[in-house]
Formats: C-alpha cells, structure tokens, sequence
C-alpha cells in the first residue's frame, strides 16, 4: 500500500537525519513527512526535487547546499529523487506542485508551501530566494547580520572595523555587491586608496555596473581629487571671503570642502551656487552636488540632507 502524506511513517525509514538537527538531508515517500512537513513548523525547510538525468538539477544542487549552509542553521534542504519516489512526486502534483518541472525547489513552513523556485539559477538568485524565505518567516541571513552591523560601523566612524566584517561577509559571499562597495569605501576611509583600487580590480565582472559598485568607485575618484584640493581649502576660504561672486572659486571651495571631510559645508556651497545661477557652467553645480551625494552613498546623513535641500531649491 502507497504510504499516503500526512501518516505517521514507521520506525527505520529511509533519509533519517544525519545526525542530530543536519540541515542538509534525503528524504523519501515515508520520510516526507518527518523531514519536511513536520520540520518546517520549527523553521523553513527547503526541498530541492531532482533527478539522476537532470543536468540541471546536478547545477543547482551544490549551489542550495552551500546557500543553506551560509545560512547558519537557519534553513533546512531536504532532497528529494522524483524517479525514485514517482508516488510522493505524483501526490505533490496533486497539490500543484509542478514536479514535472524540474529542477524545482519548494519551500515549506509552518506545513504549507511559502514559494517556488523553478529551473536552474546562479547562486545569487538562489541567496535572494532564501532571504525572501527568511523575511517572511522573521528571520535574516547571517549575511544580512554582518552586513548591517559593517554599514554601522562604517557610518559610526568606525571603518577598520567595517573592513574586518565587509571582509569576513565577503568570504560567505564572493559576488555580494554590497559588501564590495562597502569594503572599497570602508578603505577609502581608512585613507588606503592604494588598497582600495584593489578591492575595485577584484569585483567580480559581472557586478562592476551595481549601483553599489559605482558608487564606491565614484567615492574613490573624488577621495582622490579631494586630496589634493583640501590642502588648498585655506587659501581658497580667503579668496572667496574676497570675492564673494566668483561662483568658478566657490565651486572650486566646495571640492576642497569635501576633502576636508566637510560634507555639509560643501554640499551648502554647492547649493548656494545653484541657487544664485541654477544653470551657471551649464549646470556644473548640481552635476557635482550629484557625483558628491553618489560618492557619499544613500544612507549618509550628508546626503539625505542635501536632497532635503537640492529638491526645495528646485521645487520651490
């Protein structure tokens, strides 16, 4: 008799756990249950339906395995042969699982299916799926742990501290474009353009065009300008406070302000030139307003307040 999904399976089936709380594990028609249903009320379980025949499913199985593992205990991946348990994929069908289309992963939790994943994807399709899992399950990735508490430090003032752990996360995950970005500004901080423009030549190639990417290496370009800029800043303080409508040496003000480490104060003089000639030098004022906010990222106060600011000005 079929062993029917939902039964109590009998003592010594097959795909027992590997050992106490094995997060990677094979399950069959009367270990289903056990392994998966009952397993996902503790935490989400994802199982990954192949076949010896399928090319891709032999792609994206070490691909799930080394995700699950980055996960750290959060996620479980239980595998499971469709020919060799043609029954359990025919009862899954029922249900409305596409099993005739593998490779497929299903999640489960709470004993019903979150979501799908069908076909063969790259490993960082695959994270982003177990982070969408996660998040609405309630919990993260340890990569999202590390990579918050690295953007704090960064933001805290702390940048070798945010490099030890952009580092430490980049080694859980090679093609995270945040991490990169935040590793190349974190060195930019530290004043280490050198070790910076070789993070920027060790982004994988198909990331160099991430939004975090650029920015980084707009943060870079300018640290290098600003540099040399900064050390004339006094000079050019007193040149503008003597020729307060020479707007080419205020714009000139504002670079060594950057380099400075004077965010605000640059972002003010460059607004104070927008305001006073919206479209003096073809708008160079605003071009470098935006080049500086894309260099500063996002989330810096610096920014969110020359938005503030940018925006009135335009709008007003």
């Amino acid at each position: 008799m079929d062993y029917i999904i939902g039964q109590n399976p009998p003592q010594g089936t097959a795909g027992a756990p590997q050992g106490n709380g094995a997060m990677i594990v094979d399950a069959d028609q009367r270990s289903f249950v056990p392994e998966v249903l009952d397993a996902s009320r503790e935490l989400p379980v994802l199982v990954d339906f192949w076949a010896p025949w399928c090319g891709p499913c032999k792609q994206l199985t070490p691909i799930l395995e080394r995700a699950v593992m980055a996960a750290g205990g959060r996620v479980k991946l239980v595998k499971v042969d469709v020919e060799a348990n043609a029954a359990l994929a025919a009862q899954l069908g029922q249900i409305g699982l596409p099993i005739q289309s593998i490779p497929l992963v299903a999640a489960f939790y709470k004993g019903q299916i979150l979501n799908i994943m069908q076909g063969a994807q790259p490993e960082s399709e695959v994270r982003r799926f177990i982070e969408q899992i996660l998040k609405a399950t309630g919990a993260t990735m340890p990569s999202a742990d590390l990579l918050a508490a690295a953007n704090t430090a960064l933001q805290d003032g702390q940048p070798a501290e945010a490099a030890s752990l952009f580092a430490s996360l980049l080694e859980i995950e090679p093609e995270n474009p945040e991490s990169w970005g935040g590793m190349i500004r974190a060195l930019v901080a530290l004043d280490d353009t050198e070790g910076a423009d070789e993070a920027l030549g060790q982004v994988p190639a198909k990331l160099v065009d991430h939004p975090a990417i650029s920015g980084a290496r707009s943060a870079l370009a300018l640290h290098k300008e600003s540099r040399q800029a900064a050390s004339a800043l006094d000079g050019l303080r007193a040149e503008c406070a003597a020729a307060p409508d020479d707007l080419a040496l205020r714009f000139s003000l504002a670079g060594a302000l950057n380099g400075a480490g004077n965010k605000t104060e640059a972002a003010d003089t460059l607004l104070s030139i927008i305001r006073q000639d919206r479209d003096w030098n073809e708008g160079a004022a605003r071009t470098e307003l935006l080049r500086f906010l894309e260099a500063w990222g996002n989330s810096d106060p610096a920014t969110l307040s020359a938005r503030r600011k940018l925006s009135a000005l335009l709008f007003s």
